[in-house]
């Protein structure tokens, strides 16, 4: 059993909060908070590093090219965007796109820990080294991770995988991995049964 339904008022609430939030010096920046898209009870949850200018305008994680890329892995594994839930590390765009600072991360974190609660996925896919360093605190690299099967907190089999904007820069190999890693999500989705009262199977996670 789930502990928090997530459409119920205390994750409308947890939204609430984070579209008003000061905490940081990206609050002076930002067009939109990025909250999150997708359905709140989904049973696969994908987490990105943060929102990009595209996001930042539009106040949806995943849109242009990469949203268009990451909605056909989806939909090769027979998934519908809407069907998942889609967040990021921080609720808004660094400027520039530079990388998050940690003053940033620890200031923006809670949000994602409440949502991963809330939701509690069967599978959580990291795209990106930034975002897999976070939910599994590692110094290895995005590419020996990749398609790793880890499980995880509450219960959740987490899979890493790049980035989509990295299959975007001309790397053909790059997408073929990250087909291979949606199967592998695909294959856990399948024979994932949810337990009643699961406890965390891992709590060594950077969110804490």
């Amino acid at each position: 059993m789930r502990p928090v339904v997530a459409s119920s008022p205390a994750f409308l609430e947890l939204r609430d909060a984070a579209m008003a939030c000061t905490a940081c010096r990206l609050a002076e920046t930002r067009t939109n908070v990025v909250f999150g898209v997708g359905d709140p009870d989904a049973r696969l949850m994908l987490v990105g590093e943060a929102p990009g200018r595209n996001e930042d305008l539009q106040g949806e994680p995943f849109v242009g090219a990469a949203g268009q890329l990451l909605d056909e892995l989806l939909s090769g594994i027979g998934i519908a965007r809407g069907e998942v839930y889609i967040g990021n590390v921080l609720k808004c765009r660094p400027p520039g796109n530079r990388d998050p600072r940690e003053d940033e991360i620890d200031s923006c974190k809670g949000y994602l820990r409440s949502q991963i609660r809330m939701i509690h996925p069967d599978v959580v896919v990291t795209l990106g080294n930034f975002a897999t360093k976070l939910l599994v605190p590692t110094e290895v690299g995005i590419t020996r991770m990749r398609g790793s099967r880890i499980d995880w907190w509450l219960g959740a089999t987490l899979i890493p995988t790049f980035h989509p904007a990295a299959a975007l820069r001309g790397r053909p190999q790059v997408k073929a991995d990250m087909e291979q890693d949606f199967a592998a999500v695909a294959e856990v989705l399948a024979s994932a049964a949810r337990s009643e009262g699961s406890d965390p199977v891992q709590t060594t996670i950077g969110l804490s």
